[in-house]
């Protein structure tokens, strides 16, 4: 039986006024959103290590923001953003995120597009 344990981390303070909102609206805590989602993470990457299934670690790699869409696309073999978003869902992986400055790039591009 394992004991819990507390740790220090950090995180935005604006996600964490969300995860506290998310958490409100769903009558739970900060604390068992984050132990769940940790948990789900772990248990996946160790079960697709067991089976040798290295797809995974490079699905994570990409979500975590540390590889590109194409190189990605390229290592696992497939050829659409169709199917690479279906494996990040079926490995239960968030896409990453761009940053701000990518963002409001495209927003201002779309912008210019716009008549």
């Amino acid at each position: 039986m394992s004991a819990n344990v507390n740790f220090l981390g950090s995180v935005d303070r604006d996600l964490l006024k969300r995860a506290e909102a998310l958490a409100a609206k769903t009558d739970t805590s900060v604390n068992v959103l984050l132990a769940t989602e940790l948990r789900h993470l772990v248990d996946t990457f160790e079960a697709a290590e067991t089976a040798g299934n290295a797809n995974f670690l490079a699905l994570l790699d990409f979500s975590l923001g540390r590889s590109d869409d194409l190189a990605l696309m390229e290592a696992l073999g497939i050829d659409s953003e169709e199917d690479l978003f279906l494996l990040m869902a079926q490995a239960h992986l968030p896409m990453p995120r761009l940053s701000a400055a990518a963002t409001e790039a495209m927003a201002a591009d779309l912008h210019r597009l716009s008549p």
